[in-house]
């Protein structure tokens, strides 16, 4: 088994040939920090409405190492949000048309890939969050509503076991939310091919460059100066890395593994022929996929959060979140028991204080961001981009005035207590998972105490 080598999806590709680093000190018209989803994206729309725009994207890296390159390839059009949160300041048809604008994310990521040559593995197929507890199904149906509710009438809806079978046997499944409208990616594949088009379309990508500070106009890097009126920070879960940023977005790790591939008999067992990416309703959920040549993927939080915000080396998870995973694999897909784990990495996510994306542009210093996408950033750093070059350009769009535009909440606390905060939630949310598993039982209140402790609800 191949542990970190940054993911499954690079071993999948072949890790990239390196752009060249920063040569001196450099002028763009508009400077990105971080080569993932978000700073491409951005400097794509952005050479697209400006083609004589200049574009420079500054990478510690290589374009796709973080999160862009590690996720579990669920393109869904959802967000991290709280309409509670999100009703603050804003009314509720503002936060209607945010839920409407991510929706249509699933369709704007694929028009890019088929127009801009993009072969991603994408595959549009539904979303099954599937419920093996009766506390499950009460947070199924719970969910069901909530974003019925919010403008989802016509792709979300509740099936029961019959039905969830005749897609997928998953052992004690009582029913599944089922969300139309997604697309299963091949993340690397997807960034990759984001990187080449940005490119083309006049982006200059520079590697290798670590940047160790910026301020109104200036970027410091390791290999030179960097001045532009615009400076986009889109680092997501590596933001904890720049100076004075640690307590801002907290990286959550977040751990996968990737079967062999399977042989017809034992996909003749599971099922799932319609591909769908697959997540449970379990306090500590998981997330799947079904892959291009027949593996099983599956992810989960492992050592959610490493102390002082620190970030893991090279993609490679410790031996216990290996077996947690393994654990999942095996109770949900049985017939899987016998295959051989080739890859297991990990990842980090950011994550704001109240949980929720954000995106904003100061006209005054130029400075702009966004993430915190709370690990369903796939879809959310394309809106995100869109909404970046709509503020850079000073356009009057609706994308610059949903909920989350400029929306800004308070730092995480300082260690130790985000480490104990952090830890303490994910023990609670285990434990949550051990009680619900009896027989007969209930939702366990665990889990609502440790949502509370970290501001999850």
């Amino acid at each position: 088994m191949k542990i970190g080598d940054v993911s499954f999806w690079y071993a999948d590709i072949g890790l990239p040939y390196p752009r060249a680093p920063l040569q001196g000190d450099a002028t763009a018209d508009v400077a990105i920090i971080g080569a993932g989803y978000t700073g491409l994206w951005a400097a794509w729309y952005l050479k697209q409405a400006a083609p004589a725009l200049d574009v420079l994207v500054i990478e510690k890296d290589f374009a796709g190492f973080g999160a862009s390159g590690r996720n579990g390839g669920w393109l869904t059009g959802g967000f991290a949000w709280n309409h509670r949160r999100y009703l603050e300041g804003s009314s509720e048809h503002q936060v209607r048309a945010m839920v409407e604008a991510m929706n249509g994310t699933v369709d704007e990521v694929i028009r890019v890939c088929e127009a801009e040559g993009i072969d991603a593995d994408i595959r549009r197929t539904d979303e099954l969050m599937v419920a093996t507890k009766p506390a499950q199904l009460g947070r199924m149906r719970d969910e069901v509503a909530h974003r019925r509710h919010w403008g989802e009438e016509e792709r979300v809806h509740e099936i029961g076991a019959e039905e969830l079978a005749r897609r997928v046997r998953i052992p004690g499944a009582l029913g599944a939310m089922v969300v139309g409208n997604v697309a299963r990616v091949q993340p690397a594949k997807l960034v990759r091919g984001l990187a080449r088009a940005a490119e083309r379309a006049g982006v200059r990508i520079v590697e290798g460059t670590a940047v160790m500070g910026y301020e109104k106009g200036l970027v410091t890097t390791d290999r030179g100066l960097v001045r532009a009126p615009v400076i986009l920070r889109c680092t997501e879960g590596f933001t904890a890395d720049l100076p004075g940023r640690k307590r801002e977005w907290l990286p959550l790790n977040s751990a996968q593994i990737a079967t062999e591939p399977l042989p017809p008999e034992v996909w003749d067992k599971i099922g799932w022929d319609g591909h769908e990416i697959l997540g449970d309703f379990a306090n500590a959920y998981c997330y799947c996929q079904r892959t291009r040549e027949g593996r099983i993927t599956v992810g989960a939080r492992g050592v959610p959060y490493r102390f002082g915000s620190n970030l893991d080396v090279n993609g490679a998870p410790d031996d216990e979140t290996i077996r947690r995973l393994v654990a999942i694999l095996h109770r949900h897909f049985p017939a899987a028991r016998g295959a051989r784990i080739d890859h297991a990495w990990c990842g980090v996510l950011g994550v704001p204080r109240d949980w929720c994306a954000t995106v904003g542009l100061d006209p005054a210093t130029g400075l702009g961001w966004a993430g915190g996408y709370v690990g369903v950033g796939v879809s959310t750093s394309n809106l995100a981009g869109r909404t970046l070059a709509d503020l850079v350009l000073g356009r009057n769009t609706d994308l610059v005035h949903l909920p989350w535009v400029n929306r800004r909440v308070k730092d995480w606390e300082a260690e130790p207590f985000r480490w104990l905060g952090v830890h303490g939630m994910y023990a609670l949310l285990n434990a949550a998972d051990r009680r619900e598993d009896r027989p007969g039982a209930g939702p366990s209140k665990l889990a609502t105490l440790g949502n509370w402790l970290t501001g999850r609800t």
